[in-house]
C-alpha cells in the first residue's frame, strides 16, 4: 500500500513538472520589484546576469525607463498595484514620496550603518526616519588640462591669472566652464568657493535656518574675478553649452565635470586629476553638491507581502560592499559604501570624485532647493543671476542681494522640513 501511495505520488510529481507547474523552491521565490532609469536600469541588469543569488529565494527583476524624468514621473503616479518594492533614484526625491505614503521607513542595525557616513543617512531621510540605502555619491569635480596647466591652482585668482596671460596666446575661449551638471547643480562650487553657498551648517550639523551668504563679499568677489568692471572678462561662461567640446580640444584650461562622465575624459586621455573648486581664500574651496543616490523602500512592498524580501535585497545587494563593487563595475560612479570605496576593484576616477566630495561638500537638501511657493527656487535663481552679470552686464553686488533674498525666503520656508 505504501509502494503504491509513493508511487502515485512521484507520477503526480512528474505530470506536474511536465505541465510547467512551478516546483516547490520555485513557490518559494519571491520576485522583487526595481525601478530604474536608462542608464541605472541595464547597468543592475548587467550586474544580476554576473550574479543573480544576493539574497536566497528572492529574484531581482529591474524595470527601466526611457529617462531620469520618466523614472520621477512613474513614481510620483505608482500606486500599490503599479509600482515597485524598490525604487533606485535622487535623495531629493525622498521628502515628498515619503510625505505622499509611497515611502516606507528602513531601520539599519549598527553595523549595517557604519558602513556608510551620517551625512549620506541625512540625505535619505525625512523627519529623522530613513527611507533607503545610499548607494552612489552623485557629485561633480574640477579636472584641469596639464598640457596647459602645470600643477593644480591653489585658488581662483590663480585660475583667472592664468587666463587673462594666455587668453590670446593659447586662443582660450574660456577660462573656467561647467561640463557636467548645469549651472545651477553644477555650478554650485563656482558661487560657493567666490563665498554664495545656497545654506550654511551650525557647528552640530544642523542647517542654519537664518544664515544666508552675504551678498556684499560675494557680489564683489564676482566683481573682481568674473568681470573687467563693467562686462564679463571671458573667464566664466554663463552657460554650459561647447564646455566639455571645448576642454577636450584645449582651448579650456578648467572645467567642472560629472562623475557619470568621467570616462569621456580618460579616453581623450585626460588625467583624473579632479579637485574641488579652489576658493578666493585658498584655505575654503568651493562645495560641490555632494548627496547620494538611494535604493528606497516603498510602502508598495509591504501591501503586496514583498517588504522582507526587498529589505534583504536593500541590505545584502544595494547596501554590500560585494554589491556595490559589482554594480560599480557598470555604473562607474564612486560607490557609497565605505568598503566598497576602498576597494582596489574601484577606478582612479571614481576614487578622485569621491576625495573630492570628502574635502569639500554639501549635502542636497531639496525642501530648500527646490523653493517656497511663490518664490523663485535655486534651480532658477543662480542660471539667472549668471546671465544677468556676465551677459546682461548687470552689477554683480545688486544682482547678489536679489539672490540673497530669494534664498532667504526659501530657507524660511522650509522651516520644519530640516
Amino acid at each position: 500500500m505504501k509502494n503504491k501511495l509513493f508511487k502515485g505520488f512521484a507520477v503526480a510529481a512528474a505530470l506536474a513538472l511536465s505541465a510547467g507547474l512551478v516546483t516547490p523552491a520555485q513557490a518559494n521565490t519571491t520576485t522583487v520589484l526595481v525601478w530604474a532609469d536608462e542608464t541605472r536600469g541595464p547597468n543592475l541588469e548587467k550586474t544580476l546576469k554576473d550574479k543573480a543569488d544576493w539574497v536566497s529565494g528572492v529574484t531581482i527583476e529591474v524595470k527601466s525607463f526611457a529617462n531620469f524624468d520618466a523614472l520621477k514621473d512613474a513614481i510620483d503616479k505608482s500606486t500599490a498595484t503599479t509600482g515597485p518594492d524598490i525604487v533606485v533614484g535622487a535623495n531629493d526625491w525622498v521628502a515628498t514620496l515619503a510625505k505622499n505614503g509611497k515611502l516606507a521607513p528602513l531601520t539599519l542595525t549598527a553595523a549595517q550603518r557604519a558602513r556608510f557616513s551620517s551625512s549620506q543617512f541625512y540625505d535619505l531621510s525625512y523627519q529623522k526616519k530613513l527611507y533607503g540605502v545610499p548607494v552612489d555619491v552623485n557629485n561633480v569635480a574640477m579636472i584641469y588640462n596639464t598640457k596647459l596647466v602645470s600643477s593644480a591652482p591653489r585658488s581662483f585668482a590663480d585660475m583667472v591669472d592664468y587666463y587673462k596671460a594666455n587668453k590670446a596666446s593659447k586662443n582660450l575661449k574660456a577660462g573656467l566652464c561647467v561640463a557636467g551638471g548645469g549651472m545651477s547643480w553644477g555650478a554650485h562650487s563656482i558661487a560657493s568657493a567666490l563665498g554664495a553657498d545656497a545654506y550654511y551648517f551650525n557647528a552640530d550639523g544642523r542647517i542654519n535656518k537664518s544664515q544666508v551668504f552675504n551678498p556684499n563679499a560675494f557680489g564683489e568677489n564676482v566683481k573682481k574675478f568674473l568681470t573687467d568692471g563693467k562686462k564679463s572678462n571671458g573667464f566664466l561662461p554663463a552657460s554650459d553649452a561647447g564646455c566639455k567640446d571645448n576642454f577636450l580640444a584645449g582651448t579650456v584650461p578648467f572645467a567642472i565635470i560629472g562623475n557619470w562622465e568621467w570616462t569621456d575624459y580618460t579616453a581623450k586621455g585626460f588625467a583624473m586629476n579632479l579637485m574641488p573648486v579652489p576658493g578666493a581664500s585658498a584655505s575654503s574651496p568651493g562645495k560641490a553638491f555632494g548627496s547620494v543616490s538611494g535604493a528606497m523602500l516603498t510602502s508598495f512592498a509591504a501591501t503586496r507581502g514583498r517588504e522582507a524580501a526587498a529589505k534583504s535585497v536593500l541590505v545584502d545587494f544595494f547596501g554590500s560592499t560585494a554589491g556595490q563593487v559589482a554594480y560599480q563595475k557598470y555604473e562607474k560612479r564612486p560607490p557609497a559604501e565605505k568598503g566598497a570605496a576602498s576597494s582596489p576593484s574601484v577606478t582612479d576616477g571614481q576614487k578622485g570624485f569621491g576625495a573630492s566630495a570628502s574635502a569639500a561638500s554639501l549635502p542636497q537638501v531639496g525642501a530648500i532647493l527646490n523653493g517656497a511657493s511663490g518664490s523663485k527656487s535655486y534651480w532658477d535663481a543662480l542660471p539667472a543671476y549668471w546671465t544677468a552679470v556676465l551677459v546682461d552686464g548687470k552689477d554683480p553686488v545688486a544682482e547678489a542681494k536679489k539672490l540673497a533674498a530669494i534664498y532667504r525666503t526659501n530657507l524660511r520656508a522650509a522651516g520644519g522640513s530640516i
